[in-house]
């Protein structure tokens, strides 16, 4: 199987002059170092009405960006003081918290445009499967998700859980998300693989002859890949895996394993691995790939393309725990609502 996740892997040849010039390190090797803002409106996975098409037109570009400016020009609107209260629970939207839990669009930063590879505008970082979306996925991964998404259920007021057998999913801070409990990013924004989210989609790389540093604006995750160097012991787990890299020409080749039983991707579990590849394109991008294999989850590996072009803006402080508030208003509603439901409404 390691020998297939890599022949998924595209060879990607760049202008000889480009090559030429992108910055080295003193031993040679491509200097990566800086900051990179990974944001796009490019989605993870294909919609489904693209097919098995890669590419997206011009015009069909310029509409999404079109579509997504405008959007968020309207969510920066300024709000009426006197304006009634949502909807309880929300007005039934996707957005968060069944949309009560924005004021405005200041925090949405998922790019303006969408991504392009050799002058061609893609459908999806996804590339394969054809169809631009993760595989099917295995008869024990659709089990896990189906008990994961019982704990997601329509808020309606009521302590629900409390008629389920087993654990409650607000039983404490341990029974929550790693990203509610600040001790990951969302949407595998730290990886691997390294994923673009909602916002604070900046990253930045520090290289040295034995390491290879990623610090990741969203919850400060940090990446360290050791360079040439071999995979720590099958019962050491960490939460974005053991990463080890070597350089393949200008491409520098990531293998990543040892992941604990939640990896930041979601659905996957321990065995999880990854292989990813950094290759300059110029002095200011590098194209990113990443092949994902999981048989616990997927029915087959599944990989994915999109660049990383360099920034001026700095990585800001995440302070997640400062003032997390809303951990403890999780489990205090919780509490409020099991008593309502035992000893009935005050």
């Amino acid at each position: 199987m390691r020998k297939l996740i890599l022949s998924l892997i595209p060879v990607i040849i760049f202008p000889q002059q480009s090559i030429a010039d992108i910055p080295r390190t003193l031993d040679g090797s491509p200097d990566l170092s800086g900051n990179y803002d990974v944001a796009t409106l490019t989605p993870l996975q294909r919609p489904k009405e693209f097919g098995n098409n890669l590419y997206l037109s011009k015009d069909a570009a310029d509409k999404i960006t079109a579509a997504a400016t405008a959007a968020k020009v309207e969510g920066d609107k300024q709000i009426s003081a006197d304006r009634e209260a949502p909807p309880a629970g929300g007005d039934g939207s996707s957005y968060a918290a069944g949309n009560v839990g924005g004021y405005n669009s200041f925090w949405i930063d998922n790019g303006d445009s969408r991504f392009q590879i050799d002058g061609k505008f893609r459908t999806s970082i996804i590339y394969h499967p054809e169809n631009g979306r993760s595989p099917e996925m295995t008869k024990s991964g659709k089990a896990r998700r189906a008990k994961r998404l019982a704990n997601y259920q329509k808020n309606t007021g009521t302590a629900w859980w409390l008629e389920r057998q087993g654990p409650g999913p607000y039983d404490g801070p341990e029974s929550r998300t790693l990203s509610d409990r600040c001790l990951s990013g969302f949407g595998s924004t730290g990886g691997p693989p390294m994923l673009p989210v909602l916002y604070n989609n900046v990253k930045r790389i520090v290289q040295t002859p034995e390491h290879v540093m990623i610090l990741v604006e969203m919850v400060h995750d940090v990446r360290m890949i050791r360079l040439n160097s071999k995979h720590v012991a099958p019962d050491i787990r960490k939460w974005m895996g053991d990463s080890i890299g070597h350089w393949e020409g200008n491409t520098l080749v990531v293998d990543t394993s040892n992941f604990t039983d939640k990896p930041a991707l979601t659905r996957a579990t321990r065995d999880l691995h990854v292989v990813e590849r950094f290759t300059p394109v110029d002095e200011n991008t590098l194209q990113y790939s990443f092949t994902v294999e999981d048989p616990n989850t997927w029915t087959k590996p599944w990989s994915g393309e999109y660049p990383w072009p360099k920034t001026d803006n700095s990585i800001y402080e995440y302070a997640c725990h400062e003032g997390n508030y809303a951990m403890g208003n999780i489990l205090r509603g919780a509490r409020i609502l099991e008593d309502e439901a035992i000893n009935g409404k005050q």
